[in-house]
């Protein structure tokens, strides 16, 4: 679905990406991993074209978006919906009026077509008649997922997960990982990319999981693969430890 070749990125002095080759299969769930500063949300930026590479290609569902123009962008960018990490519901507009919000931008259907996909995706989430509420009525859980509905809603290729689980409790984090495999396996075509630190979940939830390390893969593969990786700064990593071979800056 998404191919990264030989991509390139600096600010300044400083290189994030360096020659990134990067592959996420299509309809499947990929977790992107790392210590902060490794290029995660640079990645997601490129995918969504919010930043252009210094060099490399990008082919994104069969369209190599790397020269695009804006008015491109603006019609490329309606294939995805993002979960952000805290939701980011418009707090004066109830749940209904948040989720029906990128149908009413974005597409001609009818109101009736409208409410009831909103109803729809609302029940997918588990959260279905309360498009009354507003978000201050909400707990941290319902608003991440009035936010997966948003996503949803448009039917997008690509959903993009920006740190899904930061600052959940276990119950809350697990139940949003499981609802990330329930929302891909009902969306058959739709392909999944989590952006992500939380490695138990990727090793969990994840159907594909990439590293990165020093603006390059470090490894990817299935779960499986970092399981039984003899590389040390993949198992410093994912064990969680400070001694290793990896760097901290």
């Amino acid at each position: 679905m998404i191919t990264f070749q030989d991509v390139s990125k600096s600010f300044g002095r400083h290189q994030v990406l360096d020659h990134l080759n990067l592959h996420i299969p299509k309809g499947k769930i990929t977790f992107i991993l790392g210590k902060s500063g490794e290029g995660k949300s640079v990645t997601i930026k490129h995918i969504m074209g919010l930043l252009k590479s210094d060099r490399g290609r990008i082919i994104v569902d069969g369209e190599d978006i790397t020269d695009f123009t804006r008015e491109q962008f603006t019609t490329y960018r309606r294939k995805f919906g993002m979960l952000f990490q805290h939701a980011a519901l418009f707090d004066s507009l109830t749940v209904g009026e948040n989720v029906l919000f990128p149908l009413r931008e974005h597409t001609k259907m009818s109101l009736p077509d409208m409410l009831k996909r909103v109803e729809e995706v609302l029940t997918q989430v588990g959260l279905p008649h309360i498009q009354h509420k507003f978000p201050s009525e909400l707990s941290t859980g319902e608003k991440k997922r009035v936010g997966l509905a948003r996503a949803l809603v448009a039917r997008p290729k690509v959903m993009l997960y920006d740190e899904p689980t930061t600052g959940m409790d276990p119950l809350v984090s697990e139940m949003i990982d499981e609802l990330i495999v329930k929302l891909n396996r009902e969306e058959k075509e739709m392909t999944s990319v989590v952006i992500s630190h939380d490695v138990k979940a990727a090793l969990a939830t994840a159907e594909c999981i990439v590293m990165l390390y020093k603006g390059k893969v470090a490894l990817d593969g299935p779960p499986e693969a970092f399981r039984t990786t003899d590389d040390p700064v993949v198992r410093q990593f994912f064990a969680g430890k400070v001694e290793g071979p990896m760097e901290f800056l």
